[in-house]
């Protein structure tokens, strides 16, 4: 199905985009764009999610015809997204072999879901739980990859090399940060210094450092809502990675400090946890990335 093909089936059932975005789990702001064309190649997935939506509606009305009014086959009634199915227990599409299938159940909001529904999604959908609000995680560039696992490979050094406690973690990795039903997240990387359960299946409080690399769909939550966050919930120092622009913005909150610290990307950036010991020549993780944008591999 084409999107014009969806544009003009949406307005055929009369459904909203609000409805559309809660039944297919898919942000409001990202159905706008699509049906607006604002977002011209927009991801499979997601295509996928808004016709099923559409093709279920089209199915639940068409088993009621014979007992509907006529007029109710061309126009939605009932509450904002009323009895249009296709939530499930996380107000989102569940994806099992055979296709989309849906489940009727109670309709949440923003601020209501919880770790029952966060486990509740299937494998493949990434997303981060704040608050009781979904928020989706596409796939992140290459670059995003690139770096971190220059990162990762330049923080493990350094725990190597000084035999502590300390421990390196990549995203995926589920941080029950708040302790609480209502918040879980992924941070690209994450330093832990404090026992843990290795088979556990995720780790429970604050790390000790996390750090993100931004991107277009989570630069504003990982500069403001994140560090929120992470400052209220304990974690010690927050790294936030610019790619497009070559910095690094570095908090240390353990003394109480909300202002960072800011370098560009041939700096020399102390790891503050360490209290001296260990720093990061994120230069060489420059080097890899000029290496690669000249010789393409």
């Amino acid at each position: 199905m084409t999107i014009e093909e969806m544009k003009r089936r949406k307005t055929a059932l009369g459904l909203t985009n609000e409805m559309i975005a809660q039944a297919a789990g898919v942000p409001l702001s990202t159905i706008q764009k699509i049906m607006s064309g604002v977002t011209k190649a927009p991801r499979k997935l997601t295509l996928e999610a808004i016709e099923s939506v559409l093709f279920a509606e089209e199915q639940r009305r068409s088993n009621r015809t014979e007992q509907l009014p006529a007029a109710d086959t061309v126009q939605h009634t009932g509450s904002a997204y009323g009895d249009l199915p296709g939530s499930s227990a996380a107000g989102m599409v569940k994806e099992p072999a055979a296709g989309y299938s849906f489940t009727k159940t109670a309709e949440k909001k923003d601020g209501e879901y919880t770790l029952d529904d966060y486990y509740a999604l299937p494998d493949e959908r990434r997303v981060e739980l704040i608050d009781g609000v979904f928020y989706d995680m596409s796939a992140p560039a290459v670059i995003h990859q690139k770096i971190l696992g220059e990162l990762y490979l330049l923080f493990r050094e350094c725990t190597d090399a000084h035999e502590g406690e300390c421990e390196v973690y990549l995203a995926p990795c589920d941080v029950r940060l708040d302790m609480d039903n209502k918040t879980m997240v992924q941070p690209d990387l994450l330093v832990i210094c404090k026992e843990y359960d290795l088979g556990a299946k995720r780790f429970e409080g604050a790390p000790d450092l996390a750090l993100e690399i931004l991107s277009p769909s989570t630069r504003s939550k990982d500069m403001l809502l994140k560090l929120y966050k992470y400052q209220n919930a304990g974690v010690k120092e927050y790294w936030i990675v610019d790619s497009d622009h070559e910095t690094v913005l570095v908090y240390d909150f353990r003394e109480g400090n909300f202002y960072p610290e800011k370098y560009d990307f041939d700096s020399v950036i102390p790891i503050h946890i360490s209290d001296g010991a260990c720093s990061i020549d994120f230069s060489r993780v420059n080097r890899a990335l000029k290496k690669v944008r000249s010789t393409g591999k």
